[in-house]
């Protein structure tokens, strides 16, 4: 009998146990989010800090997720450009995966997913502002995993608004994945960086260099 499990539960073990997805230590696996990331001109630096204000002031009550997406997501991946050609948003999409012995089925809704027609960019998990990230790269690594092509790097984002975190996965006979140091709205310069990491990422999936 397959057991089924809801991927707002799934776990770093069971995606190792069931999927075989393992951590990828070597530091030259995940440079992309870093490496030769375009600078922001005055007016996108500008808009960002705005973003920075407007959560700090609205996050002295706890913030749900759909407040999280408007005041802090909508307008980052607005400045990433990826509500432009060739990307798109799609939200609330369901995704299942089995497990590699066929004994367990994970279910869950992502809620918000960038996406390029061959190649999904950014999975993107809002969670409350307090929840810690590490509820959500679980999550996200299984939404990843679900539309991730054998030889090809699949990228993805979790935030909780006033955090941020990249991960890397590439999908083989053996998974692999990475995670970039956790970026925080509350260090300087560090909401640049996220920008400047979407940007880089959009622009290789545009110029092909994927």
């Amino acid at each position: 009998m397959v057991g089924v499990l809801q991927a707002k539960d799934v776990t770093l073990t069971q995606l190792r146990e069931s999927f075989g997805l393992v951590p990828e230590l070597d530091d030259r696996f995940f440079r992309e989010w870093q490496d030769h990331a375009p600078e922001l001109d005055a007016e996108a630096s500008m808009a960002l800090e705005e973003v920075k204000a407007d959560f700090l002031h609205l996050s002295r009550y706890d913030l749900l997720e759909p407040i999280v997406k408007m005041v802090v997501l909508s307008p980052i991946l607005r400045l990433a450009g990826f509500y432009r050609d060739p990307f798109y948003v799609m939200a609330e999409k369901k995704v299942e995966l089995l497990s590699e012995d066929g004994d367990l089925l994970v279910r869950g809704m992502v809620d918000l997913i960038v996406f390029h027609p061959k190649i999904w960019i950014v999975s993107v998990e809002a969670k409350r502002s307090y929840y810690s990230l590490e509820a959500a790269i679980p999550q996200a690594l299984f939404y990843m995993l679900g539309h991730a092509t054998e030889g090809q790097a699949v990228f993805g984002l979790v935030t909780n608004g006033r955090e941020f975190q990249f991960l890397k996965l590439m999908k083989g006979q053996v998974s692999r994945y990475a995670l970039s140091y956790t970026l925080s709205l509350n260090r300087d310069g560090d909401l640049v960086q996220v920008v400047r990491s979407l940007r880089r990422l959009a622009q290789r999936i545009i110029d092909g260099t994927f």
